[in-house]
């Protein structure tokens, strides 16, 4: 493991997570933490300009040769004047390159712990920057992956974790595909839960009423009448927002979770 700092060896350090409140941004704070963080793993500034000029697809500055001030200048122009979203792409890249163990865990942390106490609702998981929500949303959505990988419910948890990905899309989030995989991925769970791999969810809500206890069948009902409303048969000039999404893949992980359960308990 890589060193701590005094206030987490001693127990003192407690990151206080602040509202989310960042998405489609990189905050200028965020693009120079950025480099103070890749430094602090004793990497040049030439190191890290290598990999932001292949992510942005431009040739370095032959004329910059000194790691300080010039070059360590070069990358952060670079850093400050590109599109948000590539400063994501930089940060995958960043770890990419990094050795396994201590450096990739160090800088993951790092970044990870300022998303957190400064409201950027991205993580980085299996070093890929993903959606984060609040901790209600990231409490559904990884119980349902691990209730659905003990169930042995591949399509359901891939269902999922496209939905995920949908929302976690840069720049721009694909809503309905979010929607639409976290209703695909409950429809697989129920139909395993009542052996009937055929039917939509709405049907089986019908056909089943027993399956999920009333009155959250109800609840089903109304998510399944959204769905089919918002995820697949889009009107124009009625997109639904990412909040609206991100419910959703919430509460269908939810329902998930308990169908999940109660199918490993048979």
């Amino acid at each position: 493991m890589y060193n701590e700092t005094f206030s987490k060896r001693q127990g003192f350090f407690q990151l206080k997570e602040k509202e989310i409140i960042i998405r489609e941004d990189a905050p200028e704070g965020f693009r120079g933490f950025l480099r103070m963080a890749f430094y602090d793993l004793n990497k040049k500034p030439s190191d890290l300009r290598a990999i932001v000029t292949r992510v942005l697809k431009i040739p370095p500055d032959s004329d910059n040769w000194s790691e300080y001030p010039n070059i360590d200048g070069e990358v952060e122009q670079l850093l400050e004047n590109c599109e948000w979203y590539l400063i994501y792409d930089i940060i995958e890249k960043i770890i990419q390159k990094l050795n396994f163990g201590g450096e990739k865990e160090k800088f993951t942390t790092e970044i990870n712990e300022y998303f957190i106490a400064n409201g950027i609702g991205w993580k980085i998981v299996s070093e890929h920057i993903e959606t984060r929500g609040d901790e209600v949303f990231e409490t559904a959505v990884n119980t349902v992956v691990s209730v659905l990988e003990t169930a042995k419910l591949p399509t359901a948890k891939t269902e999922i974790r496209e939905a995920i990905n949908d929302l976690s899309r840069r720049p721009t989030p694909d809503i309905t595909g979010a929607i639409q995989h976290s209703l695909a991925c409950l429809e697989c769970v129920t139909r395993e839960y009542v052996g009937d791999s055929k039917s939509t969810l709405g049907d089986l809500i019908k056909k089943f009423p027993n399956a999920i206890p009333s009155p959250l069948d109800q609840a089903v009902t109304k998510i399944w009448g959204f769905t089919s409303e918002q995820g697949r048969h889009l009107r124009e000039g009625q997109a639904p927002e990412y909040v609206e999404a991100e419910l959703v893949v919430e509460v269908t992980s939810a329902i998930a979770t308990y169908l999940g359960k109660k199918f490993c308990q048979r």
